[in-house]
This record gives structure tokens, C-alpha cells and sequence, in this order.
């Protein structure tokens, strides 16, 4: 029997307890009943932010962006196709640095976009700069 692994709803933030084994099998949230994983990243402000790092025992790979910046908005496909790629493996989110300065102070990010790797509430890794849909995954497979 394998440990029950906690998995934090990217629409209703519900902490959800489920086997390993149904990480693939279209798991849905015990509260609001949505899709657990729907291959898209989800936009954290502070708060959310917080509990999706804390709580969920998947790797979280965080793409810190601002709306004005060029290499961000170039890389926004990539990192969406990496979503459906990666996930139920990891969950991606999105902070937008201009909202939640707070998180980009806290985390020294000093040039956008900055991609960190966390695991239950730990930085694994983190990279500057923009990379494509296979650069992401390969990247993120390789660090957790």
C-alpha cells in the first residue's frame, strides 16, 4: 500500500489526500468536485501561493513573471505546454511579481522571468530566463 499523497486544488485550494497510484487516473477535488489536474498553470497570489508551497506534497515549479516584460509573455506558451506535459508529476503556477512583490522580495527575484522548483515548502532549483516547452521539461525532470 502506498502513502497517501496530499495534493492542494488549483481551483478551490482544498488540501486533498490520495494514493499515488490515481495521480493519473483524473482525480477530482473532494470539495468543489473540479479536476485536480486540468494540464494548465494555475496564477498564485500571496496567499494562495503559500498554501499550494506548504501544503501539497507535488513539486511546484513557479514561473515569476511580470505583465510588461517581453521574455515572460514569449514564454507563456511554453510554459502552459509544459503544464500538460508535467502534470500530475508537478503543478505549475504562475506570480506575477508586480501583485505579489512581497513573494519576489521574499525569494530575491532579481530579473524576471526567474523559474523555481519547490518541494513541500523547499527550493530545489531555480533558473533566469526564458526556455521553451522542451527546456522546461527536461529541466524540471531533471531536479525532481
Amino acid at each position: 500500500m502506498t502513502e497517501p499523497m496530499h495534493v492542494v486544488c488549483p481551483h478551490c485550494d482544498a488540501v486533498n489526500r490520495l494514493p499515488v497510484t490515481r495521480l493519473g487516473q483524473g482525480p477530482a477535488c473532494g470539495k468543489c468536485h473540479r479536476r485536480l489536474f486540468d494540464g494548465h498553470p494555475v496564477a498564485l497570489d500571496e496567499a494562495r501561493f503559500e498554501r499550494h508551497l506548504t501544503r501539497s506534497d507535488l513539486p511546484l515549479l513557479v514561473d515569476f513573471w511580470a505583465p510588461w516584460c517581453g521574455p515572460c509573455r514569449m514564454m507563456a506558451p511554453a510554459f502552459e505546454a509544459a503544464a500538460a506535459q508535467l502534470e500530475p508529476d508537478a503543478r505549475l503556477a504562475k506570480v506575477n511579481t508586480e501583485e505579489a512583490q512581497r513573494l519576489a522580495m521574499r525569494f530575491g527575484i532579481r530579473s524576471i522571468p526567474t523559474l523555481a522548483v519547490f518541494r513541500r515548502g523547499q527550493e530545489l532549483a531555480r533558473q533566469a530566463g526564458a526556455m521553451d516547452t522542451g527546456q522546461l521539461v527536461a529541466w524540471v525532470r531533471s531536479v525532481v
